[in-house]
């Protein structure tokens, strides 16, 4: 027979003494099959268990961390039990002010997560700009063309790009490195270069060294400029040439080698002197 308690004001169940400060020493039990509360349920304690085996919440949001009122200063999330292993958590780590998703050594009494292994995220296959893309999206990408990559910094990854990619190298005029240990950067071109409009070494007095392939030929369309008198180099095994003031071949026009007489520095004759020198010598 169903029975209706009802009172005209607040209705107290005591259990115990010592329910004014919180610390009663017996349990109310309602042994029944539903217990409904028709209105609002507030737990004033510091603990809340909910012992079932399927939680059903209708509410479309959760909020946790509820009487936080400093900005951006309080850790917060939801802790997985385990077991026996570390607890895995998914947290927003307010002094990175991002969210962090893997195993602690923490359990879910902490104020703050100092101890956390990132742990490793699936996602699908990305189908628009704005979703996470997995690493076979990125791999795909980079291998089957048409795939954009800036360096923006130096790194000691190796990117290989295939037929149909773009390498876009911004920041300054030149490409170098700066590392402490000897760095080298290695430019394959399978097409001409255009639009250089000048070629410098990046060291004090290094040598620029432009190299044809197998028994190819350096070759100049147009004109080659030397731009400002030189000071007669050392000899060596190698031919040196060299702008100075002319001489009296009268181009101007040094060369140098230890193997041409002896190392003596000589000037290239032009059409005018030779001729005038043939006819001079009958």
């Amino acid at each position: 027979m169903a029975k209706t308690l009802r009172t005209s004001g607040d209705y107290t169940v005591k259990a115990g003494a010592g329910y004014d400060s919180g610390s009663g020493t017996n349990t109310i039990r309602l042994d029944a099959r539903y217990v409904r509360l028709p209105g609002d349920l507030v737990v004033e304690g510091t603990q809340t268990v909910v012992d079932s085996q399927t939680l059903t919440i209708e509410d479309q949001f959760i909020e946790v961390n509820r009487n936080n009122s400093t900005a951006g200063t309080e850790d917060s999330g939801i802790f997985f039990n385990q077991g026996s292993s570390n607890n895995q958590i998914i947290f927003y780590d307010a002094d990175q002010s991002e969210f962090v998703l893997g195993s602690t050594t923490h359990d879910a009494s902490v104020s703050a997560i100092t101890n956390i292994t990132p742990g490793n995220l699936r996602v699908a296959e990305p189908s628009q700009s704005d979703h996470a893309a997995t690493r076979n999206y990125v791999d795909n990408q980079i291998a089957g063309g048409g795939f954009t990559i800036g360096f923006t910094g130096d790194d000691s990854t190796t990117v290989s790009v295939t037929t149909g990619n773009t390498v876009d190298i911004a920041g300054g005029s030149n490409i170098s490195t700066t590392a402490a240990e000897p760095d080298t950067v290695t430019i394959n071109l399978d097409q001409n270069l255009t639009d250089i409009n000048s070629v410098s070494t990046g060291s004090s007095n290094g040598d620029l060294i432009i190299q044809a392939n197998g028994t190819g030929s350096i070759v100049v369309d147009n004109i080659l400029t030397f731009n400002s008198a030189a000071t007669t180099p050392s000899a060596d095994t190698v031919t040196k040439l060299y702008s100075k003031t002319a001489g009296g071949g009268g181009t101007g026009l040094y060369f140098i080698n230890t193997n041409i007489s002896s190392g003596t520095e000589g000037e290239l004759i032009s059409k005018k002197k030779a001729t005038a020198l043939a006819i001079a010598l009958g």
